[in-house]
């Protein structure tokens, strides 16, 4: 069956083994509108790699994952080279003995390891959907089944918008959007806290506002930060400090301040994600299963945030997340951008539901249940 081709979906017996032939792959790049800016970094393409597992019995697992925009080629050749040769002839159904034949390709202490798990990613998230349809059950349902819609936020506040705050916050209301992660970290926590008390006053009581600074404050900006926005109703605190103390650092703003912290996306494994529940780093987890080996290890960070009482939430990559937490019971918002910010979301997904008070519902179409626009990849498709 070719790229192009609608998939037929139809069950297997839950006994019989769902056996893996080959894993196909198609990079896509597409331009942003314009330059987004964080605190410390810039985005002007939006990339991803569509992966499709087929199977003997004529199943064919489909998703897509990562957004490495730089090292694009170099992930996609890592899942020929290393992951495809590892699975071929196995199991789909034993997803943990797939993720685990995968796990050696990050193993390599001289590459970069987020590649990798990137690769892994795609695989681990192409074998679920594989799954979902032989079972004939969308993976909301089959991780856990806890609810079929979540509120949906929108990533925004970006510095040098060409909207006013105003206007964002706006425009994001009128997309029915739930809530809006707002960028800080990037200017003095003085001004942060000028630019987050605008968009409170402009979203209004009933529209959720979390700030992130991905990791643009030290600890004691951080704190200043917080207390500045404390009669604001900040959702949660995301990432508030530099990297190469952060579990302290944030353990000492959400003491200090009285802030709700957020983190998680920036770690590549469970036991990471461990590590700053038991530090007291965090109140919610956002691990990114698209960056850090797939559904199967973001499951496991679930359990262990679970069991000290943590949210879950996930960095982007909607159309996973959905799924994943809306399985959970402590499972928080889907994060999505504007459709200049991640025009793949917005256009790959040819299904995908409109969003109901702020809300996006889960169909009962196996696997991940999206169908994809395949005039959209084609046309944004690189070359490998």
């Amino acid at each position: 069956m070719s790229a192009t081709t609608p998939q037929q979906h139809r069950s297997i017996d839950a006994h019989k083994r769902l056996t893996i032939t080959r894993i196909e792959t198609i990079p896509i790049r597409v331009p942003l509108a314009r330059v987004y800016r964080g605190s410390n970094y810039q985005m002007t393409h939006r990339s991803t790699i569509v992966t499709r597992v087929h199977t003997e019995e004529g199943i064919v697992g489909e998703a897509y994952a990562g957004d490495e925009d730089g090292a694009l080629l170099e992930i996609d050749a890592i899942i020929h080279r290393e992951i495809a040769p590892a699975l071929h002839g196995a199991d789909a159904l034993a997803t943990e003995r797939c993720w685990e034949a995968t796990r050696p390709t990050t193993f390599d202490i001289l590459r970069d390891r987020r590649l990798a798990l990137v690769a892994c990613a795609c695989v681990d998230s192409a074998i679920w959907d594989a799954v979902g349809k032989a079972l004939g059950q969308p993976l909301w349902r089959l991780w856990g089944g806890y609810r079929d819609e979540l509120p949906v936020i929108c990533i925004g506040g970006y510095y040098d918008s060409p909207l006013s705050i105003e206007e964002e916050i706006a425009d994001l209301r009128e997309r029915g959007l739930a809530g809006m992660k707002f960028k800080v970290g990037g200017r003095t926590p003085e001004e942060d806290a000028e630019r987050f008390l605008r968009a409170r006053a402009a979203a209004g009581e009933d529209f959720a506002l979390a700030a992130d600074a991905n990791q643009g404050y030290t600890r004691d900006e951080a704190i200043r930060f917080a207390r500045l926005v404390e009669d604001a109703d900040l959702h949660w605190f995301e990432e508030p400090c530099a990297w190469h103390n952060d579990k302290l650092a944030m353990r000492d703003v959400r003491l200090s301040a009285n802030v709700r912290v957020c983190a998680g996306q920036s770690e590549m494994s469970a036991s990471a994600c461990r590590d700053l529940m038991a530090a007291g780093a965090v109140d919610v987890c956002n691990f990114d299963a698209s960056w850090s080996g797939g559904p199967t290890e973001w499951r496991r960070v679930a359990a262990i945030a679970h069991a000290y009482d943590v949210a879950m939430a996930h960095h982007e990559e909607p159309q996973i997340s959905s799924h994943l937490l809306a399985s959970i019971p402590h499972g928080t918002f889907v994060e999505c951008f504007h459709p200049d910010r991640d025009p793949i979301w917005w256009n790959l997904i040819a299904n995908r539901p409109p969003l109901s008070n702020g809300k996006i519902a889960l169909s009962d179409a196996p696997g991940l249940g999206w169908q994809l626009d395949w005039d959209y990849v084609e046309r944004h498709r690189l070359p490998t």
